[in-house]
């Protein structure tokens, strides 16, 4: 049986003021686009294909991102049939079923397409559409049923009195038989105020010819919210974010308090781990278990072992190892690792380095374009000098090394294993293993500077 999907995503998003196209829009830092693709793509149908508008190149981009998919281009808004109209390719004979649905509706879950899906064909539907209660249906079409089956599809303006009663409405979401749909598209008249072809036409027209025609029942009214505002958009956010943090408290994680945490989608937290407010945990980010998070992070595309404990750290596509501490303000930039037991303390910078075990970077410290081994101890102030405004060189550093205070390691250069640096170096050269480097201009003593006493004068008549 082979199954096809039709995704809409041709809006310009003109109401949200934005440049971009609506469906690239973020939820929680993903696209709208992008959350219904995730569904889609989990129900092992032959060919998906999207209907993009004019100028939405970018959405073709983000979309060639996340898998393989035909795209279709709808020139002119005429309504949501004639979007569909565009991928005829994909309603041909080659297809049994159909599936559409829309690009900027991010809470359609792979659940309820494949519920409605066993539905549509153990009823051996022609149409089938999935519905959703809502206390409130303003805006919507109403699912008008005759007994169990769908009788119509009306629209707000064209309610009775009583239809405005029904509660039941159009997510926008339709299974089709593919002969069905390719039969009855051009059937559908453009004879209305806005000259436009209306997909929901097709029930009308389908139940005209006797054909089966049923509403799925979707227990989630989530499945119709989409975002034609920023407004709109702000309120899908809400919902998302108290959404994820459900699915993580179920699975054992701690928050304290919600206040400004945001977890994008497709982050992954271990159990017993305590995220703190004011955290923010992006991308592809994976928390192990046992870990403090929080308060004022943020985390984006790391990988985070157990038992770390993080402070107002910023970290961003590098690996944190077990049992490590950083914090307060420290910035972990790309490419770097903190392997197990690093300890790293206030206002320390890291970036594309490897930070062997145990090794303690205790604070005011810059080490980038490193290698640093086993046991290190950084005294306060070091920084490896690895641009030379050209270039960047590597500093490499060996187990059981001590950096003294306010050391200069000027890149590229060695320091052996069990190596010193005397505090107030600037290391030029490499340092042997068991050496000792000191690097100072010597010390010149004038006493009784006359520059002294005079300031001192100047200070006593202010």
């Amino acid at each position: 049986m082979k199954k096809s999907c039709l995704v809409l995503a041709a809006g310009d998003g003109t109401r949200m003021k934005s440049k971009k196209p609506k469906v690239l829009c973020t939820v929680l830092g993903k696209p709208m686009l992008g959350w219904v693709l995730d569904s889609v793509r989990k129900l092992e149908l032959n060919q998906t294909g999207i209907i993009i508008g004019n100028n939405a190149d970018s959405v073709k981009e983000y979309a060639i991102s996340q898998g393989e998919y035909k795209f279709y281009i709808q020139s002119e808004r005429k309504g949501t049939a004639h979007a569909v109209m565009q991928g005829e390719e994909l309603f041909s004979d080659e297809y049994e079923h159909t599936l559409v649905l829309c690009g900027d509706a991010p809470f359609v879950s792979e659940d309820v397409l494949k519920s409605s899906f066993v539905f549509h064909t153990e009823n051996n539907n022609d149409i089938t559409v999935i519905s959703s209660i809502l206390d409130n249906p303003f805006g919507y079409g109403r699912i008008i049923r005759k007994g169990d089956s769908l009788d119509s599809i009306v629209e707000e303006k064209d309610c009775t009195e009583n239809q405005m009663e029904v509660k039941e409405i159009n997510s926008g979401v339709y299974w089709f038989k593919s002969s069905t749909l390719k039969r009855m598209l051009p059937k559908i008249s453009n004879n209305n105020i806005k000259g436009e072809y209306y997909l929901t036409d097709i029930i009308r027209l389908s139940l005209g010819e006797n054909g089966k025609v049923n509403a799925f029942l979707c227990e989630s009214s989530d499945i119709v919210l989409g975002a034609n505002t920023r407004a709109d958009l702000s309120r899908l956010n809400r919902i998302a974010r108290d959404k994820i943090l459900d699915i993580h408290m179920e699975k054992g994680v701690d928050f304290p308090l919600t206040d400004g945490i945001i977890i994008e989608k497709d982050v992954i937290i271990g159990a017993d781990t305590v995220i703190f407010p004011n955290t923010i945990l992006r991308g592809k980010t994976i928390v192990g278990e046992g870990c403090t998070i929080g308060p004022n992070s943020l985390i984006e595309n790391c990988k985070i072992g157990d038992n770390v404990k993080l402070n107002n750290v910023q970290a961003y596509d590098s690996i944190v190892e077990d049992n490590v501490k950083a914090g307060p303000f420290v910035h972990i930039r790309p490419n770097s690792t903190l392997k197990n037991g690093v300890k790293i303390g206030d206002f320390v910078e890291v970036k594309n380095a490897e930070i062997g075990d145990n090794t303690a970077i205790a604070h005011l410290s810059y080490v980038g374009d490193s290698i640093v081994g086993k046991c290190v101890n950084f005294g306060c102030g070091t920084v490896t000098a690895n641009y030379d405004g050209i270039n960047k060189h590597q500093t490499i550093i060996g187990d059981n090394a001590f950096i003294g205070c306010n050391t200069n390691l000027v890149a590229p250069v060695k320091i052996g294993d069990n190596a010193t640096t005397a505090a107030g170096s600037t290391i030029t050269k490499d340092v042997p293993p068991n050496s000792l480097a000191v690097e100072r201009a010597s010390t010149r003593i004038k006493e009784n500077w006359k520059h002294n006493k005079l300031r001192l004068e100047n200070k006593k008549s202010k």
